[in-house]
């Protein structure tokens, strides 16, 4: 007989968390998570508005993309910032040395998502800045 492991949501990754039952980001959710307008979500995300509230460009590739580079960097980032509020914050504000400065918002508007989690992952091995 085999025992199926069932994280609590809190232990669940926070992209999980966020998806509906299709696998698509509800962005409805994620923007009501973070206590943000899903005009703020856009903006954070690198989107357009007009991506953010119709329905066939907010499931589109790109879009879902976009939701879920951000939503995974700061999932890797929540335990050790404090919170997902932290994280998000930490996402948009901290300066990353490792890139003149720029925040893990800024790269992953400018498709870099890739970057910031090989520095996240450089970092948490010990590396430095």
């Amino acid at each position: 007989m085999t025992q199926v492991l069932k994280l609590s949501p809190a232990m669940q990754p926070l992209v999980l968390s966020y998806m509906d039952r299709g696998g698509k980001i509800a962005i409805d959710q994620v923007a009501a998570g973070f206590g943000m307008s899903k005009g703020q979500l856009a903006e954070t995300a690198g989107l357009a508005r007009e991506t953010i509230y119709r329905a066939e460009r907010s499931g589109a590739a790109r879009t879902q993309g976009r939701l879920r580079e951000m939503l995974e960097i700061i999932s890797r980032i929540t335990e050790w910032s404090g919170g997902k509020e932290q994280a998000m914050a930490w996402y948009r504000a901290q300066p990353l040395p490792a890139f003149g400065g720029r925040t893990a918002e800024a790269l992953v508007k400018d498709g870099k998502a890739g970057a910031v989690r090989d520095y996240l992952d450089h970092m948490a091995l010990g590396g430095f800045a």
